[in-house]
């Protein structure tokens, strides 16, 4: 069976095609800017080759059109013919109480659309290019992934906000949790690395949205992203968490209306927000070791917050065997680790600093006399959906 996985965002347009009979997989492409009034770059990857052209692109039918043409091109491609795709999987984020891995249908449509003041960056984007995709390929059937359902095993006193009870009952109010087939492949991963499936991990998801989850036996068992995805640790550029009774006097003292201290929330946030720099953790890290103060404090306070997540987890979890570094900054940053991991040696976690600031790809930074495993383990989130995909369209 031959799964494409597609991974949206509002102008842009990636995939993974997969040989789900091996889970090999077959050939990976991308196309940004669909949509605007300028040139896309589109590449695709197929057994090692890459090839790159410029091109426009006016909606993601028309890009996923595009990707069956290069994956089906005569003396290049892997296909023979699109008949061969048997689904695409889609990493969707929020659908509410339709949660789990559903074949795509008007019913989740609706709900991701109605409940898009919780993923304003994810749900309209990706309802928009189901509705196009549904319409323009209607043979192939579409599966969303939702990012909310790993967190289903996390207990209802972890899940629950102190809100009242009709919020929770009629508004669907609670820790939904996200970045789901991340830490699902972490825990599976690490389930076979350390060569046991009841180790206790704390999986710390580190990039342009980032958030940390505690799992026992490849289950989660706590998260830091709760409603939205707005919260937890700081964002690229949007808030973690927040006090919301603040906006009240910012917006008395602004003059401005809760609707534009929202986007200015989920928008001029987080890393940026506090470095007055950039979105992107390499520029503030340069931003810092230049002395800019700004940027070094955005640096310790996203750090901090990573640091007292890993502290609250290790009490839920009553100790932990690994923890894990993923995602671009997790794996790439030995900044952010290091001050992460600072001062925990009380509690076992010791890294080796030369480790550290050397590592490349899967591997341990622990030192030796670390009573916990301290790792990098590059995320591999297509698979886990191409996964999903093929055990949905088995029902």
């Amino acid at each position: 069976m031959k799964v494409l996985v597609a991974n949206l965002g509002s102008t842009s347009f990636k995939y993974r095609l997969f040989d789900m009979s091996n889970e090999r997989q077959l050939g990976r492409g991308g196309i940004d800017r669909i949509g605007e009034d300028a040139d896309s770059n589109c590449f695709v990857e197929i057994g090692g080759t890459r090839s790159d052209r410029q091109q426009r692109i006016p909606d993601h039918a028309a890009a996923v059109q595009m990707c069956l043409d290069q994956l089906t091109a005569p003396g290049t491609g892997c296909l023979q013919s699109v008949e061969e795709v048997r689904a695409i999987g889609f990493k969707a984020v929020f659908a509410g109480k339709l949660s789990g891995i559903r074949v795509v249908n008007d019913e989740l449509l609706d709900a991701m659309e109605a409940l898009a003041d919780v993923a304003p960056a994810h749900n309209p984007p990706y309802a928009r290019a189901m509705r196009q995709l549904r319409s323009a390929f209607p043979a192939i059937p579409l599966v969303a992934a939702l990012e909310t359902a790993f967190h289903e095993t996390i207990p209802i006193e972890y899940r629950t906000y102190s809100v009242p009870h009709e919020w929770v009952t009629n508004y669907e109010v609670r820790r939904w949790g996200f970045h789901g087939a991340s830490h699902r492949y972490i825990g599976s991963r690490m389930a076979q690395l350390l060569g046991r499936d009841d180790a206790k991990i704390i999986s710390c998801h580190l990039g342009g949205s980032s958030s940390i989850c505690a799992m026992h036996g490849g289950e989660s068992r706590s998260t830091s992203m709760g409603m939205t995805p707005q919260s937890g640790l700081p964002q690229n550029n949007r808030v973690g968490d927040f006090d919301p009774f603040a906006l009240r006097l910012v917006k008395r003292l602004s003059g401005k209306d809760y609707d534009t201290l929202l986007d200015e929330l989920s928008s001029k946030a987080g890393l940026l927000g506090m470095s007055g720099v950039s979105n992107d953790a390499r520029d503030i890290e340069e931003a810092a070791a230049a002395g800019n103060a700004q940027a070094e404090l955005a640096l310790k306070v996203y750090a901090a917050d990573i640091k007292k997540y890993i502290g609250q987890f290790l009490a839920i979890l009553n100790g932990v065997d690994a923890i894990v570094f993923t995602g671009g900054i997790g794996e790439n940053s030995d900044v952010i680790r290091g001050l992460a991991l600072s001062n925990l040696d009380y509690a076992g976690i010791i890294l080796d600093q030369t480790k550290n600031e050397s590592v490349k790809g899967e591997a341990t930074l622990h030192a030796n006399n670390s009573r916990v495993q301290i790792w990098t383990v590059p995320t591999n989130e297509e698979i886990v959906v191409a996964r999903q995909t093929v055990e949905a369209l088995k029902v």
